[in-house]
């Protein structure tokens, strides 16, 4: 209950970006209001990731890529597509077109990593796409622009969920932290050198705030929630932070609920769900490998003993798997790596 409570805080945190994007707007160009978030991010993450450091052997030519990519879609391109689409519609709007992340990701894990989709899986990406219509023809040309920008986000947000899963040798809030130092400097500085910084300093400041709020401490939850619930229940919470950004756009920004909204939401409802509710289990077998990451050892995949520590309690250590084949539900992780 403890690790569901925390996803839950985590979703919340996440889905208050939007609307808090929408007001920081005013002050900031996305470029410059992108970096700043980011950089926040890298300070909301900070403590837990100097915590994992201790515990990262470090990257080689493979993952560096992964990284790199990660950063660059996940990090410098995709944030600023976002707020570049939150400036031509309502922040409400915006907020229900991130349930597009969920299905970019699935798309291209089957597209570019090899991986299956189900049927309820293949339903639920279209009626994420169906609802994001409805949003787009309900705001006119700029529900349109808009909608293209959130979801050309939400596709650099599906590369970096893919290749962050694939990353070997990093924990989660490690990555997190580095993306957001390198991807927050490079777009404040590409922010600053296309237009002036204008804003107060107290402005600035609140920017870096949000951004350590919900971003990184929002990260930093979620990890933690993952850690106690395990990676698909916290998920299942954690996919509510869109409709959550949806009733802050709409409570607190005064924005107006209208039919459209509420048709593209219970679309998007019942679409995320059947995403979550997808399921792909097959014989596998597994190579030898040794690497470091994050685990438990009630996953199948993690048969050495430390004793003392039970099973369903998350860590981090250097590690030496041994051939084994199985079949169980899986995705695209760094135990899954299905060619075509």
């Amino acid at each position: 209950m403890y690790g569901l409570l925390l996803a839950l805080v985590s979703a919340a945190l996440f889905g208050a970006a939007t609307p808090a994007g929408k007001v920081l707007l005013a002050d900031f160009t996305p470029f410059q209001l992108a970096g700043l978030l980011y950089l926040g991010a890298a300070l909301g993450v900070g403590p837990i990731a100097a915590l994992d450091r201790r515990a990262t052997p470090g990257l080689d030519r493979t993952n560096r890529m992964r990284l790199a990519g990660a950063v660059l879609f996940g990090g410098i391109v995709g944030p600023v597509l976002l707020l570049f689409g939150l400036r031509f519609t309502a922040a409400g709007s915006v907020a229900l077109l991130l349930n597009f992340e969920m299905a970019a990701t699935a798309v291209l894990r089957v597209a570019l990593f090899g991986e299956h989709l189900g049927g309820r899986g293949w339903l639920g990406v279209a009626g994420v796409v169906a609802a994001g219509g409805v949003l787009a023809w309900a705001s006119g040309w700029p529900g349109a622009v808009s909608a293209s920008l959130v979801a050309g986000a939400c596709v650099c947000w599906g590369l970096d969920n893919n290749l962050t899963a694939l990353i070997d040798g990093m924990s989660p809030s490690l990555t997190t932290f580095g993306k957001g130092i390198i991807a927050g400097t490079t777009n404040l500085l590409l922010g600053a050198w296309l237009a002036p910084l204008t804003a107060p300093a107290f402005h600035v400041a609140v920017a870096l705030v949000v951004g350590a709020l919900c971003y990184g401490a929002s990260i930093a939850l979620y990890i933690t929630a993952a850690h106690h619930e395990g990676a698909t229940r916290t998920q299942a919470v954690f996919a509510s932070a869109p409709f959550i950004g949806a009733a802050l756009s709409w409570l607190v920004l005064g924005e107006t609920l209208e039919g459209p909204y509420l048709l593209a939401g219970s679309v998007f409802v019942s679409s995320v769900a059947l995403l979550l509710l997808d399921r792909h289990d097959h014989f596998h077998a597994h190579e030898p490998l040794a690497h470091v990451h994050s685990h438990r050892h009630d996953d199948g995949h993690h048969l050495h003993e430390h004793p003392g520590l039970p099973a369903s309690e998350r860590h981090s250590h250097w590690h030496e798997h041994q051939p084994l084949g199985h079949v169980h539900p899986h995705g695209s992780d760094l135990h899954h790596r299905h060619g075509r």
